[in-house]
């Protein structure tokens, strides 16, 4: 079956037709251009990512000579390990980041979103429509994700190209341009990484905390890297894997909810306008946008043993992946207006940040990081109207927008 093109334009500009007739049909499929089954139904999405039968299993990309460093990377990272070895550092990363992260950043990324919005509002006012991917969505996580690392200032320029350069191997023809750029972001990340590591066990630079309010996550891991047994520590290839991978994820889903979220409620304004009469939406809203239009379409299991996904058969070894977007519109979790943008749905089971033993250990942050864009967009630009036609990522995997200006009702 081959149901949709994932690099039709037509499918990227709205997806959700397509996948509604998908739902209709049964909740798994083949899909020959994927290679893959994919789950459509809420019910089957949420079975993959919870069975204990389905992992997260890497197997090196190819040409694997010409991709060392893209492949360490995957390798040694959190997102990528099944059983003990996932359950060992899983447990060690997240008594790091527990250790009042999220709440040490809270004042910053206020700060943060507000400085960046002030940018994008006095553009606005000044008569000129300015782009929110640009100037908030997509400066902001990585301020935010390099603030949690400790990188120096100095060094934060290339973290974003490097981070959208590894991202692009997840759709499923990044094109031989692609892989090259994917490969040299990764070393260059790695090496990046390597010297923070190298500077904190040596003293020779200190932790780059701008809250002054407690160590970085490197320290923090490092410090977790050099306790205990080996059998029980993370090893520094780990270490740079998971930091690697927390700005990856914690900058792509923010930047495409930012844009798309955003997108939605001003082609709703009913439901921009709930937020402005009652900003205590705000938390409820951050949820209702990462379901509509979710920032990550597809993510993939393999199976460690046979099992089976809504009957489907799925043999050891082989592949099954999720539809997550399909999750977001389905009637039978979400209600029959699963297709309506609502800011104050409540409950709302989506599956955004995953399920299971992969469930988004940057969650807390990445609602933190939208929600101060949202109230800080609220309360200094009510009138946002979209200026034009937004342009859109041609991507598939990761869904979210190139360019999304914004202007102002009226200009004052």
């Amino acid at each position: 079956m081959h149901a949709f093109d994932p690099a039709d334009p037509g499918f990227l500009a709205d997806p959700y037709p397509a996948y509604a007739a998908l739902r209709a049909a049964g909740p798994v499929h083949d899909h020959t251009g994927l290679g893959v089954p994919v789950a459509v139904t809420h019910a089957a999405c949420s079975a993959v990512l919870r069975d204990r039968g389905l992992g997260r299993i890497w197997s090196d990309a190819e040409p694997a000579a010409e991709l060392a460093a893209f492949n360490l990377l995957h390798r040694n990272s959190l997102l990528e390990r099944e059983g003990e070895p996932h359950t060992r550092l899983r447990r060690l990363v997240a008594s790091a980041f527990a250790r009042g992260h999220t709440e040490r950043l809270a004042p910053l990324v206020r700060a943060r979103a507000g400085v960046l919005v002030d940018d994008l509002v006095a553009r606005v006012r000044d008569g000129a429509p300015a782009d929110l991917v640009e100037l908030v969505a997509a400066p902001l996580p990585v301020a935010v994700i390099a603030d949690l690392l400790g990188v120096p200032e100095d060094r934060r320029a290339p973290l974003r190209d490097w981070s959208d350069a590894i991202v692009r191997m997840y759709e499923p023809d990044p094109g031989d341009d692609g892989r090259r750029a994917a490969e040299r972001a990764s070393a260059d990340f790695t090496a990046l990484l390597r010297e923070l590591v190298d500077e904190r066990r040596s003293g020779r630079a200190a932790p780059a905390t701008a809250t002054g309010a407690g160590p970085d996550l490197v320290t923090d891991l490092l410090a977790v890297r050099d306790a205990g047994s080996p059998s029980v520590r993370l090893d520094e290839d780990e270490l740079v894997g998971t930091a690697v991978l927390l700005l990856m994820a914690g900058h792509e889903a923010t930047v495409n909810v930012v844009g798309n979220g955003v997108h939605a409620l001003l082609r709703h304004p009913d439901q921009w306008q709930r937020l402005l009469d009652d900003p205590g939406l705000v938390g409820t809203a951050v949820e209702e946008l990462i379901r509509f239009d979710a920032p990550l379409q597809l993510f993939e299991r393999t199976a460690v043993v046979d099992t089976t996904v809504a009957g489907h058969p799925v043999p050891a070894g082989t592949r099954i992946a999720t539809l997550l977007g399909a999750a977001g519109r389905d009637p039978s979790a979400f209600g029959d207006d699963a297709d309506r943008l609502d800011v104050g749905r409540s409950p709302n089971p989506h599956l955004g940040f995953g399920a299971g033993v992969h469930y988004c250990l940057g969650a807390p942050l990445a609602r933190l990081e939208i929600a101060e864009v949202l109230r800080a967009l609220l309360e200094r630009l009510p009138d946002a109207v979209v200026d034009g036609a937004p342009v859109r990522r041609p991507r598939f995997v990761l869904r979210g927008w190139a360019e999304l200006r914004l202007a102002a009702h009226t200009v004052r």
